[in-house]
Formats: C-alpha cells, sequence, structure tokens
C-alpha cells in the first residue's frame, strides 16, 4: 500500500500500559480516540531504523500491530524527558516478557500473597526505540527482532494482554445484552457467534465482565444519587417513613433499606410470618432488590420493606435483617421463608435465633430440574415421584422410607446436590414444618407472596431510574386490591351451605376469603366420620377418615374441659384455620360454635382494628351457645366415667342407679321451680319454698327447743338465696350491658372500615376522572 494511512483505535483498552488495536477497524471513520500516521510500503512490513512516524502514539500503534502478526505482547518500557520542558524525548517499547520480576519490591517483602501471580518475564531482549526529531517527527533510534521465547500461533494472539480491547461496536452489543440481564457467559457466547470465533472476538470472558462491572459502576453512580433523593424526598414528607444506609452518606458502600410507613403498621398486623425474597436479585445492573413481604387478612401479598445490596455477603445480609428489625420495633417475626443460601441461613441464624426459617420448596422443586436434567430426560415420571415423596408423607418415617427407596430406585444415593438438600429437609419438607404458623391454607399449596407482590412491574431490564415509578405503581395496584377485598367483605353476605351456627359465625368474623376456605373444610366435615378411641379422663383420642379408608385415617385429640383439639394434620398450627378433622370431631360432640382461641384475629375482618373485641361476647346468642355447649360436653364427659365406674359390679350398680333416680329428682325439680343450691354449715340445701314445703325439715325425734334456731336459720338461708338471686340477676345485667357496649364499638369499628372504604374509591374515581 502505497502511501496509505492507517487508522489505530486507541480508546479505553485491558491493559494498563499497552494500546489495544483491533485491525478491523483500519479505515473508521470514527473521529473519536483514533490517530493516524502515514507510512510507506505494505501493512506486513517490520520496523528498521530511521523509519519515521507522525507521532510517538503512532509508532507504539505500529510495534503492537506488528506483535499482533508476529505472535507476542508489547508493553512501555522506559522513556527519556528533556531537561528544558519536561517533554518526552524518547520513549521504548518493549515485549512483554521483558526483564525479571523483582521479588525484593516493598509491596509484596513483607506481607503474604495469597493468590500470587504466575511468572511471566524471561528476559526478553525485543524492543523498538524511538525518538523525537527537530521536524517533530519520531525517528526509529533502534529495534531487536530476537526473542528468547515461543511466540503465541495466530489462534490464540487474541489471549495477549496488548492485544485485547473490546471494539465500539462490541461495547455496543454487550451493553445491549446487558440491559437484558445477560451475564458475561452469556453474552461471549453471541460475540463468538457474532464475530466468528472468539479470536475473532479480540478479548475474553474476563475482558467482558470486567467492563460489564465498570460499566454497570458507571451508570449506577447517578442512579444511586436519584435513589438518595428520592428516600430523603418520601422521609420529608412524611418522618414515619424509615430508611437506612449502609456507612454514612460519604463512606455509602451502596446497601440501602427502606419501609414506608403502610408496611411498619401491615407488618404490626400480619408479621408473624415473613417471606425474604431474592427472586428479584438480576436486574439491568445485576443489583439485587429484595422485598420483605407478607401475607394480609385477604390472603394477598404485603409489603414489609425493600433493600437494595451491591453486594451479598453475609456481612451485609446480617446488616439489611438488623436494620429490617430495628424498623419494625424489633419484633422477630415466628418464621421466615427464604432461598436456599447458605450466607442468607448464616445471617438469619444470628440475627433471629428464635424464628423458624424455612427454605422456598418452589425454588428447591425449580432447582431440581436444573441439577437433575439428565435424570429427567431419562425417566419422565421421576419428577412427579419426587413431588409426591415431598407433599404428601403424613410423617417423617413415612418421608424418610419414601426417600431412601426413592434415591435407589433411580440410583441417586451418591448425588451430591440431592444429598445436601436432604440434609437440609427439616427446613423445606413440609412434614417437619407442620408444627409452625406460616399463614398458608395448605402445605402442597404455593404461598401467593413468594415471587408475586412486584410481577408485571420490576424486571431484569429495570433501571432505578424507572424502579421507583414502577415500585409506586405496584403499591398503588396491591392498595386497590386490598380495598376492594375490604368493600367486598363488609358490604356483601356469603352464601351459607349449611344450618350450622358455626358457619354463620364464622361468616362474621372472617374475611370473605378465609370464610371461604373455612367453608371449605366445614361442608367436607360431611364425608367424614370420627370414632372414639381411647379416653384418658381428660383427653378423647378420635379417629377420623372418611368412610371405608380408614388407612387414610387422622386423630384428633380433644379436651372436652378446655374445649381444645389438636389434630395429627397440624392444619391449625400450620394456617391457623381448623381442619375438617378437627370440625367433624366438634360435630359429633355437640360444639356448635367456634371456640374464641380458634379464631385468629390476624384472619378477621377487625384484623387491623384498634379496639380488641371479646369474640365470646360479642354475639349474646353465641355466648348462649358456647356456654351450653360446655356445660352439655362437661357434664356427658363426667356421666361417662360414672357410668363406666357403676358398672363395674352388681353393688356399685345399685348405688349408682340409686343415686341417678335421686340426681334425676333433683334435676327436675330445679328444671320446673328454677331451684337454687346454696351453701350452709358447709352442707348443700334446698332453699326452694314452693307449695310451703321446706327441702330442709326437721328429723321426726328434734325437740320443739330447737325451733327457734331453725326457723332463724331457714330466715338466714332465705335472705342469703334472696341476696344470690339479686347478684345473679345483677350480673346478668352486667353481661348484657357489657355485650351491648361491645356490639357497639364493633358497629363503629365496621362504620369506620366502609367509611375508610368509601373514602378510598372516591378518591381513586376522582384520580380515573383526572
Amino acid at each position: 500500500m502505497e502511501n496509505g494511512v492507517l487508522e489505530f483505535d486507541i480508546g479505553l483498552g485491558v491493559g494498563d500500559d499497552g494500546i489495544d488495536i483491533d485491525e478491523e477497524d483500519i479505515a473508521d471513520d470514527s473521529p473519536n480516540d483514533n490517530f493516524t500516521f502515514q507510512i510507506d510500503g505494505e501493512l506486513d512490513l517490520e520496523p528498521y531504523e530511521g523509519m519515521e512516524f507522525e507521532s510517538e502514539e503512532a509508532a507504539k500503534a505500529f510495534y503492537n500491530s506488528y506483535a499482533r502478526r508476529i505472535g507476542f505482547s508489547t508493553r512501555v518500557s522506559s522513556s527519556r524527558r528533556s531537561r528544558k520542558d519536561g517533554a518526552i524525548i524518547q520513549r521504548s517499547f518493549v515485549c512483554a516478557k521483558e526483564g525479571f520480576r523483582n521479588l525484593n519490591e516493598k509491596r509484596t517483602k513483607d506481607r503474604e500473597i495469597k493468590r500470587p501471580r504466575t511468572v511471566t518475564r524471561v528476559g526478553c531482549k525485543a524492543s523498538l526505540s524511538v525518538k523525537i526529531q527537530e521536524s517533530g517527527k519520531w525517528i526509529v533510534s533502534g529495534f531487536v527482532k530476537e526473542h528468547n521465547h515461543e511466540l503465541v500461533p495466530p489462534d490464540q494472539v487474541h489471549c495477549l494482554r496488548s492485544h485485547r480491547q473490546i471494539s465500539g461496536p462490541a461495547k455496543t452489543l454487550i451493553d445491549t445484552l446487558q440491559a437484558a440481564g445477560m451475564g458475561p457467559r452469556r453474552i461471549m457466547s453471541v460475540l463468538i457467534k457474532e464475530y466468528g470465533g472468539i479470536d475473532r472476538v479480540g478479548f475474553t470472558e474476563v475482558d467482558c465482565r470486567n467492563y460489564m462491572r465498570n460499566n454497570k459502576q458507571r451508570s449506577m453512580d447517578g442512579d444511586i444519587q436519584l435513589l438518595l433523593d428520592y428516600l430523603k424526598q418520601k422521609q420529608s414528607e412524611n418522618p414515619a417513613f424509615f430508611y437506612s444506609l449502609q456507612g454514612d452518606e460519604d463512606q455509602y458502600v451502596g446497601n440501602v433499606f427502606w419501609a414506608d410507613p403502610k408496611a411498619i403498621a401491615d407488618y404490626n398486623h400480619f408479621g408473624d410470618t415473613v417471606t425474604f425474597d431474592t427472586t428479584y436479585r438480576s436486574n439491568r445492573y445485576r443489583l439485587p432488590f429484595l422485598p420483605f413481604t407478607g401475607l394480609n387478612h385477604h390472603g394477598q401479598p404485603v409489603l414489609f420493606g425493600c433493600a437494595f445490596l451491591i453486594n451479598e455477603s453475609e456481612a451485609s445480609f446480617v446488616w439489611l435483617f438488623n436494620t429490617w428489625l430495628e424498623a419494625m420495633s424489633g419484633r422477630s417475626p415466628v418464621s421466615i421463608t427464604t432461598e436456599h443460601d447458605n450466607v442468607i441461613r448464616s445471617a438469619i441464624t444470628q440475627v433471629f435465633p428464635n424464628t423458624r426459617h424455612r427454605f422456598c420448596k418452589w425454588h428447591i422443586f425449580k432447582k431440581c430440574q436444573e441439577r437433575l436434567s439428565h435424570v429427567l430426560l431419562k425417566h419422565p415420571h421421576f419428577e412427579a415421584e419426587f413431588h409426591k415423596c415431598v407433599n404428601l408423607c403424613e410423617s417423617t418415617d413415612e418421608f424418610e422410607s419414601c426417600w431412601h427407596s426413592l434415591v435407589d430406585k433411580y440410583d441417586l444415593r451418591d448425588h451430591e446436590w440431592l444429598g445436601a438438600i436432604y440434609a437440609d429437609r427439616s427446613q423445606w419438607v413440609p412434614v417437619y414444618l407442620r408444627n409452625t404458623f406460616f399463614a398458608e391454607m395448605s402445605v402442597t399449596q404455593r404461598s401467593d407472596n413468594m415471587n408475586s407482590y412486584f410481577d408485571g412491574y420490576v424486571n431484569a431490564s429495570t433501571n432505578l431510574n424507572q424502579f421507583f415509578k414502577l415500585y409506586e405503581k405496584a403499591l398503588e395496584s396491591r392498595y386497590e386490591k386490598e380495598v376492594k377485598a375490604d368493600f367486598d367483605t363488609m358490604n356483601t353476605s356469603p352464601v351459607l351451605k349449611t344450618p350450622s351456627p358455626m358457619e354463620k359465625q364464622a361468616s362474621e368474623f372472617y374475611t370473605r376469603k378465609l370464610f371461604m376456605r373455612f367453608q371449605e373444610e366445614l361442608v367436607s366435615t360431611l364425608t367424614f366420620m370420627a370414632s372414639k378411641v381411647d379416653d384418658d379422663g381428660e383427653v378423647t383420642t378420635y379417629q377420623v377418615a372418611k368412610f371405608g379408608e380408614d388407612h387414610k385415617a387422622y386423630h384428633v385429640r380433644f379436651n372436652v374441659l378446655e374445649m381444645k383439639a389438636t389434630c395429627s394434620c397440624q392444619m391449625f398450627e400450620f394456617s391457623g384455620l381448623l381442619c375438617r378433622h378437627v370440625l367433624a370431631v366438634f360435630r359429633v360432640t355437640n360444639v356448635l360454635t367456634l371456640p374464641s382461641h380458634y379464631i385468629l384475629k390476624r384472619w378477621t375482618r377487625n384484623a387491623k382494628s384498634s379496639v380488641i373485641l371479646d369474640e365470646r361476647v360479642t354475639d349474646p346468642f353465641n355466648n348462649y351457645l358456647e356456654s351450653h355447649t360446655v356445660r352439655y360436653n362437661t357434664l356427658r364427659h363426667e356421666a361417662f366415667k360414672f357410668v363406666d365406674e357403676g358398672a363395674e359390679t352388681v353393688d356399685s350398680y345399685s348405688v349408682a342407679m340409686s343415686a341417678l333416680e335421686d340426681a334425676s329428682k333433683k334435676v327436675a325439680l330445679a328444671t320446673k321451680d328454677e331451684g337454687k343450691i346454696s351453701m350452709a354449715n358447709g352442707r348443700m340445701r334446698n332453699v326452694s319454698t314452693r307449695d310451703g314445703i321446706h327441702s330442709n325439715h326437721s328429723a321426726p325425734g328434734e325437740g320443739q327447743g330447737s325451733s327457734a334456731q331453725q326457723l332463724s336459720e331457714d330466715d338466714m338461708d332465705q335472705k342469703i338465696n334472696e341476696l344470690s338471686l339479686e347478684l345473679e340477676r345483677t350480673n346478668r345485667k352486667c353481661e348484657v350491658y357489657r355485650t351491648n357496649l361491645f356490639s357497639i364499638l364493633k358497629d363503629i369499628e365496621d362504620h369506620k372500615q366502609r367509611l375508610s372504604v368509601e373514602v378510598q374509591n372516591i378518591k381513586l374515581s376522582m384520580k380515573d376522572g383526572l
């Protein structure tokens, strides 16, 4: 090429001191970061003494281009400056393997090097020296061609440091793919395919990763300030808005947490179980967005705060959990659900030592598809068997047996990942977790609050500038759904499917969604039979099963005196809602209404109420039914014990029958005459005086001298009885007043909620109108 003009891109490269060239950029019209120099001859000529260049940079670029053809890397070695003005007047470029490593440098002499670099310098003498002329041009003053090492073949030259450069078009493509959420490995695959081979790409995956990291940091600098400005504005608008940075603003390390007043208030009502959602960690900047979520009284996802983490170290998670706990007034949840991650587990153990930590089962199922893809391809039925083993086992022994049979069947006993999740089985397999509250209606049903709160709003392409607009839209949408659910609960009545007072009671307490779930359990009791299998005097055990399915029986232990029941399925402990098995026992034992301790406030329409209502007295009819049920069950329980003991022998039978006849007469008299029992002189005495009959007759042989004293005692008993009746009447009035008062308070609270719903509907209508 005679008198040709060469253009070399000397933009940002990957080396510390070498210039990076891409020969495909020759004759590029881009004016930025390029320089030109003119030479005589062909492009493949080698340097020689006396060769001239327009600038020092042109000489450097030429030598680097020559090195790329030959198969070695270059770097700048030394320079000489003018004594007059300090300008560089001579420069030497050498082979990267020139010289030897100095092992006595101060920076390495006195400290241990964790990852020592490989030795690359072998004393090669190959070099090019140039010096400036009076004309301003640079001339080659020295050139050493020979190397003392093997040169790199053409298909590996792209790995040499001075030849690794990310060209402008490659940067544009990387930026585009990074914005779509792709990682360095996948991006390199695209580039290799696009350029026709790794040697034509011109850089390595490490260079791509470093470029993406630097690009992320440059892009984030401005957006991080937007984030801080947003949080400051929110706090200025409402001082109850909480946010915290790890470190102060001058030494901000990029980790931030915030919670608005609604999130804090919602945690006070529904913070018994929490999900720490890490499914949004992949976004444009690979910046983990981590929301804390839960479930409200309608079973809808509710937010308890959010965080951004620059790094996902254990220290970062410990800081985040401590900060979140501070925002929530230091009250730890009963349970927390996260992905299967050892770093997160370690941080939770430190911050929430008394909180039950569960790994998300559905994340593990997803991982199973990745880690066992070869098994799934070879054995299509494995996944269904795996799910059945995890979800349907009713006891830990059954699960252990099923698991070992499964891994043996498919020869997976030595599989590393399966072994790891088996070791952690107590933290994700449902049968080990049923005794802890997680607010889920079924152990086999996926929780709605996992990976759903921001779905449709936040995704991999969301940048920080867009994030808060979409974040606020998500909050607004969730709030509208909650308002709608409140409105439906307060203003419409569900269809009752049974004449049961318990169903009516539940329809008045529970929110609509929770009532529908309870109704499903209640109706299902009609297909179950409850049979008494044991009675130890205090607790009666029932076997509950569908007709003909005794092999699938559940066991319910019922203490009639305390009105407490526990089922082997542990649904109430897990979800806070009574199961069909306990309800079936209630049906056969004539328990007509739900005992108050089985109605969790967090599932009721008054879950957010500041007025604490005593459910036992808010409804006089339900109160009567409950107290009547308690009396009935207590008497029946004692009667069964009496019958068992009385039937032992003929003598005990005669005594029992006589006692029953006497008791029957007394009960009949009490029922007919509303007789009252009074205590006098340590003896029970009937003080009814109907028809002039006293039950306290004198013995036939008693003298008249004691009649005045007897009359005095009778008068005293009569007075005590009158006062007792008056006290009971007063207590009844107080109970009525108390019931009416709580009814009024309940009506006030319901009215407040209706007004709140109407106000929100008006706001939404006005907003839609605007």
